[in-house]
């Protein structure tokens, strides 16, 4: 994709943000060389929300229509989605490159998306792009948007269990994907690969989230488990082995590889892209070798 030829629209569609977050990503993205539009209502505020959720819906859908647009930037997450998800008509992305990005809430889009077949990039949004610039993450995104796989290698520990598989990747937002268990929006898990992370969470939650995908036939699915940042989750008595320990006991006697502390989640400057619905090749090596993640181009 050509950065010269790119229009990208930032849209609000779940929580409100800072404006000069918008204008910062903005100033950002036009000194790439993209054309960059904001929609109508993505620097208000409703409640927690940039608008009601007849706004919300309009301006998603308005640029999901809008077939000059590249690119749909999600300003931020935080919460709205679910209550306009099942709301939205994505149909026209079909069988384009148009790519919608974000991560945390946006895990809704993702799954919607995933289940008609149509890519999307989990990646830093606006406060990231405006504020780190300069981050690993960040040019990692602009790689992404002008058409570049990913490739990653990082650090193998012992927690991780070694294997080496290809599939498509899925997930996103822990809580998310849980929120949408049981609905339309729920994920394929068929011989896919599945990336989590989460923010803020108590312990018992996650384990909550975790079980949830054991008794419901997730983890007898899926061909290999990506373990992204678990960040504010702080340990406590009942969980001493913390978020990582809590993900590790639920998938223990699985067959599948298992690699954790993959850099993406809510994190500063490291948020490292992924292309969700995209095929990747997941290598966990013996210990010392270090793990890699490879996306497979089309």
């Amino acid at each position: 994709m050509s950065n010269q030829k790119t229009n990208i629209i930032i849209v609000s569609p779940s929580g409100a943000i800072d404006p000069t977050y918008i204008d910062g990503a903005q100033k950002v993205l036009t000194q790439w060389g993209y054309n960059v539009s904001v929609s109508p209502n993505a620097m208000g505020k409703f409640g927690r929300f940039s608008a009601t959720d007849k706004k919300r819906i309009a301006d998603l859908q308005q640029a999901v229509n809008d077939s000059t647009i590249d690119i749909i930037l999600c300003a931020r997450g935080g919460y709205g989605l679910s209550r306009i998800i099942d709301k939205i008509d994505f149909s026209p992305l079909i069988g384009t490159d148009r790519l919608i990005v974000g991560f945390s809430d946006i895990t809704a889009i993702h799954n919607a998306l995933g289940n008609l077949g149509i890519k999307s990039l989990h990646a830093p949004m606006a406060k990231h792009i405006a504020t780190e610039c300069d981050s690993p993450a960040v040019w990692e995104l602009r790689k992404c948007l002008e058409g570049e796989t990913i490739h990653y290698t990082f650090e193998n520990i012992e927690l991780n269990r070694k294997g080496k598989v290809t599939g498509k990747l899925i997930g996103g937002n822990l809580s998310m994907i849980y929120a949408l268990r049981g609905t339309n929006f729920d994920l394929n898990y068929d011989g896919a690969i599945l990336f989590i992370e989460d923010v803020g969470e108590r312990l018992y939650h996650i384990d909550r989230m975790m079980q949830n995908l054991r008794l419901g036939g997730v983890f007898n699915k899926i061909k290999g488990l990506i373990v992204g940042q678990f960040t504010l989750c702080d340990v406590d008595d009942s969980f001493p082995d913390g978020a990582y320990g809590i993900i590790a006991n639920a998938v223990k006697g699985c067959k599948f590889p298992v690699a954790f502390n993959f850099s993406s989640g809510h994190i500063d400057n490291n948020n490292m892209p992924l292309m969700l619905g995209a095929n990747y090749t997941l290598n966990v090596p013996e210990l010392p070798n270090k793990v890699t993640l490879d996306q497979i181009a089309d």
